[in-house]
């Protein structure tokens, strides 16, 4: 009853506030300061990305290519992660990158998105040595930052869509990696709105990331395996 009065108390207060002329200037300029606030960390990714987002054909060579994660279905990529995993088959075979690391969800035995990963690229003939597996890129700050401190990764590639990877970007960039992205693009269907809508809030814990820049979930020692990849392709 308490909560039901309390309720209808605000209501009544914002019907009284709306009701004048000062009010509904009063709320308009609430409104918007919330709007500009929102929006802050979503225009910082794109200001802080300039012209980094590329297309395969005019991605810089890099020595590795990073590709996220989107998501198993029946163990499989989806359609949006095997669309990634495309363009990176394309960077690879065009000379662009020499090794790939494959960076998802590993936390539970019946899903493990690196290894779908992996085992897509090996079917398209990239070869086992060039591929990388990081099993504890559970969001894009982990993949980033473990990238840089576990894989030693300080130049690349990134491949994911075109409304995530401005932000896997500036994340990136902010871990230590000199970092240019090429941007899937996909149907502006209900997942592609979807996405788009979700990277607003996620701008907002990226740019948290970026200033305070935490641990992942999972640190543990420096793996080899991009080292040994670079050095299979000098040979």
């Amino acid at each position: 009853m308490g909560l039901r009065r309390a309720g209808a108390g605000a209501v009544e207060r914002v019907r009284r506030l709306l009701s004048t002329r000062r009010g509904r200037r009063r709320a308009l300029q609430v409104l918007v300061a919330l709007c500009v606030l929102a929006l802050t960390p979503a225009t910082w990714l794109w200001l802080s990305t300039g012209d980094r987002v590329r297309t395969v054909a005019s991605a810089p060579a890099e020595p590795v290519g990073v590709v996220f994660g989107a998501g198993l279905v029946a163990g499989e990529p989806s359609p949006y992660l095997e669309h990634r995993l495309e363009a990176a088959v394309q960077l690879y075979r065009a000379g662009k990158v020499q090794a790939l690391l494959v960076t998802g969800d590993n936390s539970r035995t019946d899903y493990d998105e690196p290894t779908a990963m992996r085992d897509y690229l090996r079917g398209h003939g990239v070869p086992s040595v060039r591929i990388v597996v990081d099993d504890a890129g559970f969001d894009t700050w982990d993949s980033c930052t473990r990238a840089r401190r576990i894989f030693g990764v300080d130049h690349a590639v990134l491949v994911s869509q075109d409304f995530h990877i401005r932000r896997a970007i500036a994340l990136c960039r902010a871990a230590g990696i000199d970092a240019y992205g090429v941007g899937v693009s996909e149907p502006h269907d209900v997942t592609w709105y979807y996405g788009g809508v979700r990277e607003v809030a996620a701008a907002a814990k990226a740019a948290v990331d970026a200033a305070v820049r935490p641990d992942p979930h999972f640190l543990g020692p420096t793996e080899p395996g991009i080292a040994l990849a670079l050095a299979d392709a000098r040979r």
